[in-house]
């Protein structure tokens, strides 16, 4: 296992790589697996940007992603322009089912409500809007209104899901499915494995949502 000094040192040195971040104004703080983000950056994708190059680096188990978003004067819009920006966003993404998305945007932070019937639907709502200039943050309230599966039928499929895929780590995941709604358990060394998992659950017909437990084991 890293030192807390060596894991603190990979995140900063992961942060500097990644063109996507502007990371002169974010501090790190690392502790026993835990890396913590503070500080401020100039736009949301810059915030989720910080959180995934984190997430990459070996040794991570959790990030604790406090940045604030700052946008600067030249980005500042007001909400009825992000508005009108969010609405054309969302028609003109094809994985988003718009008609079934609501918006309301209050100082620059966007709440998304609505139900669509796979979690690629919502995260693609999510993805539509949060790079638009002077967006502060993302909040996501859409729902997963999925047809009713037998929950047997789905813990089969989301487990043949991960042997297609040769996933390296399948032996070492328990599915449980209740209704449409799935946990995962288990252990898995890294985010990666972790939301490939998390993918494959989603991925599956009649799930509703997914209870990820997974640990990342180093």
């Amino acid at each position: 296992m890293k030192t807390n000094s060596q894991l603190h040192s990979d995140v900063r040195m992961e942060l500097a790589w990644d063109p996507r971040v502007e990371d002169r104004e974010i501090n790190v703080a690392a502790t026993d697996g835990v890396a913590t983000l503070t500080g401020s950056v100039p736009s949301y994708a810059d915030k989720m940007a910080a959180e995934r190059a984190t997430e990459r680096v070996s040794g991570v188990k959790a990030v604790a992603n406090d940045l604030v978003v700052v946008v600067p004067g030249i980005h500042q819009r007001s909400d009825t322009d992000i508005a009108h920006e969010v609405v054309d966003a969302l028609v003109w993404d094809v994985q988003v089912p718009d008609t079934k998305v609501k918006a309301a945007v209050t100082n620059g932070w966007i709440t998304l409500e609505g139900d669509v019937e796979w979690r690629y639907q919502r995260d693609a709502a999510a993805r539509a809007v949060r790079n638009l200039a002077g967006v502060r943050g993302v909040t996501n309230h859409i729902t997963i209104a999925a047809k009713r599966v037998a929950s047997q039928d789905v813990s089969k499929s989301i487990r043949d899901a991960l042997e297609r895929r040769a996933d390296r780590t399948s032996g070492r995941i328990h599915v449980e499915t209740v209704g449409g709604v799935v946990t995962l358990t288990g252990n898995v060394p890294s985010f990666g494995d972790r939301r490939a998992a998390e993918g494959a659950a989603w991925s599956s017909p009649g799930v509703t949502d997914v209870h990820d437990e997974l640990a990342i084991t180093v």
